[in-house]
């Protein structure tokens, strides 16, 4: 079974050709060891069933449990769900989506990075089909209200029991979790909604990939003198940019520069460069290959931030060429 990177996914996937068959898509979110996910693929053969997880070991554990069983209808993607579904899945190609005990992220400071959310429910209303299954479990208290205080407020969903949630389910695939909570004795809550016919806006347009982005200036200054007047930047017009640290290096004639780039869905950590050309005072300002960034629109709008700075350093500097999504003024 082929395991993918979400950060490496195609934008978006052709789940057609990775399967080698057109058929239902599912999903489960967080698999955890597994079980529920091998044991939804045997249940339904019928169906191409995706599962994303971020613990690598979970990932392996999937994997190696599906070689076992031949199972040929499964694939584990390594990663956020929430890249996973923004740029891994083409608009309206979802069947199912399963949620099986997402973690409840009880601190405050933490509130952020619940994974159900009204965004999160509009990001999947657009990658789902209509009719699609949404299949959530929790044994949280205070996060089942949440959640079901989102699923209410969600235009784009409907029970399909008349019901926000239920405290039974005895037709389910059981997890290993859900097992050890009903033997606990916790009250387990089930939230069985569908995708309605409600259009929803689409706010998470595939992203794109645009060509490798460099600019190229002419500058009175050393890389040694840039080096000097180097302090740690931020930006957030486009969207947020900071230049952290930089490194110089005599052998290449070049400096880098620490960058972190929050753009959605694929926020990025990446070193940024400043390299001498063999033309005197010429240098190229580029994105370097370290970490195998992707060259996003994000990406652009650092390099045109990082040219300006540079720029601004001398009134001498000029722009001699760039291929960048920003303009740069010399």
């Amino acid at each position: 079974m082929q395991a993918f990177d979400a950060t490496r996914l195609n934008w978006p996937m052709d789940w057609t050709a990775v399967f080698g068959r057109s058929a239902p898509l599912f999903m489960e979110i967080g698999f955890g060891n597994a079980q529920f996910l091998i044991a939804l693929a045997q249940r339904h053969p019928e169906a191409n069933i995706i599962g994303v997880e971020i613990s690598l070991p979970s990932i392996k554990k999937a994997e190696r449990k599906a070689h076992n069983l031949g199972l040929t209808n499964v694939r584990v993607v390594h990663g956020d769900a929430r890249l996973t579904l923004w740029g891994g899945m083409p608009p309206a190609s979802l069947t199912r989506l399963y949620l099986n005990f997402p973690d409840p992220w009880h601190k405050a400071a933490h509130h952020e990075r619940k994974l159900i959310n009204g965004r999160f429910l509009h990001l999947l209303a657009t990658r789902m089909v209509a009719g699609g299954l949404l299949e959530i479990a929790t044994d949280d208290a205070g996060y089942q209200e949440h959640i079901a205080a989102c699923l209410e407020a969600t235009p784009y969903f409907t029970s399909t029991t008349g019901e926000t949630f239920a405290t039974e389910d005895n037709e389910r695939l059981r997890t290993k979790y859900e097992l050890k909570a009903l033997a606990e004795g916790r009250t387990c809550h089930y939230y069985h909604w569908q995708r309605n016919e409600t259009t929803a806006e689409n706010l998470f347009p595939t992203p794109q990939e645009i060509p490798m982005p460099h600019a190229i200036l002419q500058s009175p200054l050393s890389l040694a003198e840039m080096n000097e007047r180097y302090t740690p930047q931020s930006y957030n017009d486009e969207l947020p940019i900071r230049f952290i640290r930089l490194y110089e290096s005599g052998r290449d004639r070049a400096l880098l520069v620490e960058t972190h780039v929050a753009e959605d869905p694929l926020p990025q950590r990446v070193a940024l460069f400043i390299q001498g050309r063999t033309t005197p005072n010429e240098y190229i300002i580029g994105l370097h290959e370290i970490g195998f960034p992707r060259p996003t629109v994000g990406i652009h709008h650092a390099i045109a931030h990082l040219a300006r700075w540079v720029i601004g350093l001398d009134e001498r500097t000029v722009v001699l060429h760039h291929n960048l999504a920003s303009q740069l003024v010399s």
